[in-house]
């Protein structure tokens, strides 16, 4: 079943109402404008049927007037041939034909004004199509910005995960080179400092020397 009953469901429907209480909007507008195209098609189909329906009314229409017409000089032409019940059948026939020409003027009237609501349906549906195909585009822009944001977001995570990454390398690399540096610092301290001892003892035992002379 449509989400649509009758032709009035779709004009006097608020779509962005419907889209609301709709789990999924953009499925929601798709079956929305699938069924106003549907609709769109059969009331274009009836108007264009009505319209022809008036096309062979007004023929009607203008060979009864024909018809009338001949009646009438009958009529005429048997008074003047002094039959005047010959004038009298004429004048019934003309009767007859006249009330079938009222009857042919109300049945294009009627249609003259069905045509007319049936276009102004036709107009008011286009504009409802229209909207919600707008609303169809708008909301898929929107679906397809947020995901080139999601993407943009994910790719910028990326990006600074690797940046930290790197930054952590580099603060090790540091951290062990100046480890090294210390450990050479202490390494040639200790040299120094054993070659400073070294030295001292050398004065030490020249003085020893000098002293016993």
């Amino acid at each position: 079943m449509g989400i649509f009953s009758r032709f009035k469901d779709i004009v006097n429907s608020n779509i962005n109402s419907l889209l609301d209480k709709a789990e999924d909007p953009e499925k929601m507008l798709r079956l929305m404008i699938q069924e106003m195209e549907d609709t769109l098609i059969e009331l274009k189909s009836n108007c264009a049927a009505m319209m022809a329906d008036g096309i062979r009314k007004e023929k009607q229409l203008d060979e009864t007037r024909k018809t009338l017409s001949r009646w009438e000089n009958r009529a005429v032409l048997a008074i003047e041939k002094k039959r005047e019940d010959l004038a009298r059948e004429a004048l019934l026939e003309k009767r007859n034909v006249q009330a079938e020409l009222e009857s042919f003027k109300d049945q294009l009237k009627d249609n003259v004004s069905s045509v007319e609501e049936a276009k102004n349906e036709i107009a008011t549906l286009e504009t409802k199509l229209k909207e919600a195909k707008a609303k169809l585009s708008t909301l898929r822009e929107r679906k397809e910005r947020a995901e080139m944001e999601r993407k943009a977001g994910c790719a910028a995570s990326k990006d600074m995960g690797a940046h930290f990454d790197a930054m952590e390398e580099k603060i090790d690399r540091m951290t062990s080179w100046n480890e090294l540096n210390r450990m050479k610092n202490s390494k040639e301290d200790k040299f120094k400092d054993l070659e400073a001892d070294n030295e001292i003892e050398k004065e030490l035992e020249e003085l020893k020397k000098r002293l016993e002379k």
